[in-house]
């Protein structure tokens, strides 16, 4: 695909000052930036100069045109031709495309675009480069072919049913364990409901049946003073803030590991197995994606 780079401000902030040098607002030019083609047009909703970097031996003409669609949506059509009016497929690569002047025709409006001469090499280096080309070439097609798309489709299938096999017996085994710890945090929480209420009713008691206010102050004076040690003698133990939910799920993980060793349940290779099947969920997704593409392709290739 290609890379996009806007131009920001006017057009006046990025015109040279010498007027020789200043490329026609509506005229498309390309360039040559560190050995990559840039590909110079203004956009005709927004009136703006942008800029295209294309990698010749990876794009094809229907990624650029797609590229042109998707940065302007005011782009209903495009196409591309040869200088003597024949349309150049989509499939076609756009190193190929810029061996030669072609003509590209946007919104109906054709603009005849001049591709620059490159420097000539040496014929070793020539052949050395066409060599390098053509690997590349058949190794991107090899992996952008649709068999190979399909088997590794396939392999990735495979591989999920595997791990969902796996997961299987442990995802039973952490239902039932989460359940018992879940019941056992929810025990201790009525216990230390059922313990507060017990203090509250032994303080009435001793306030109202068998001693004075004047007595009990200083006694629940010294028990809140020692519930506030208990707390913050909790967070250094801890060093997490006294609140009940931290409590609970701090209570719940302890429950939790405890009997995942009574029933032998590695937590470690469960997360790793969750782990393992989330990416491969992951990649089928992408192949899926681009097996999509490719059948987009063809199809407007075919219209």
């Amino acid at each position: 695909m290609g890379l996009c780079v806007k131009l920001c401000g006017t057009l006046k902030d990025h015109q040279p000052r010498l007027c020789s040098t200043v490329a026609p607002p509506d005229e498309i030019t390309i360039n040559y930036r560190h050995g990559l083609p840039l590909i110079t047009l203004t956009l005709p909703s927004r009136k703006e100069r942008c800029q295209f970097v294309v990698k010749p031996m990876l794009s094809t003409v229907g990624s650029f045109l797609q590229d042109l669609r998707d940065e302007d949506k005011g782009v209903k059509s495009t196409a591309v031709l040869t200088a003597d009016g024949s349309e150049i497929p989509a499939s076609t690569l756009m190193g190929i495309l810029l061996m030669n002047d072609f003509k590209l025709v946007i919104n109906k409006i054709t603009y005849d675009v001049r591709c620059p001469k490159k420097e000539k090499l040496s014929c070793e280096h020539t052949a050395e480069m066409e060599n390098v080309k053509s690997l590349v070439h058949r190794l991107f097609t090899a992996l952008h072919s649709e068999e190979f798309q399909k088997r590794r489709e396939r392999r990735l299938l495979e591989k999920i049913d595997q791990l969902t096999g796996r997961l299987q017996p442990l995802e039973q085994m952490k239902a039932r364990i989460e359940a018992r710890s879940e019941a056992k945090t929810s025990g201790l929480l009525w216990a230390g409901l059922a313990l507060l209420s017990a203090q509250a009713g032994a303080m009435a008691w001793l306030t109202w049946w068998v001693y004075s206010w004047d007595i009990m102050e200083p006694v629940t004076y010294f028990i809140t003073f020692a519930n506030s040690m208990v707390f913050f003698a909790y967070f250094i133990v801890t060093r997490q803030d006294y609140t009940y939910s931290a409590v609970k799920r701090r209570q719940f993980l302890h429950f939790f590991h405890k009997k995942s060793k009574q029933q032998q349940f590695d937590v470690a290779q469960y997360n790793q197995l969750k782990e393992e099947l989330a990416k491969a969920n992951e990649s089928l997704g992408q192949v899926r994606h681009s097996l999509c593409l490719r059948m987009r392709e063809e199809l407007k290739e075919k219209n």
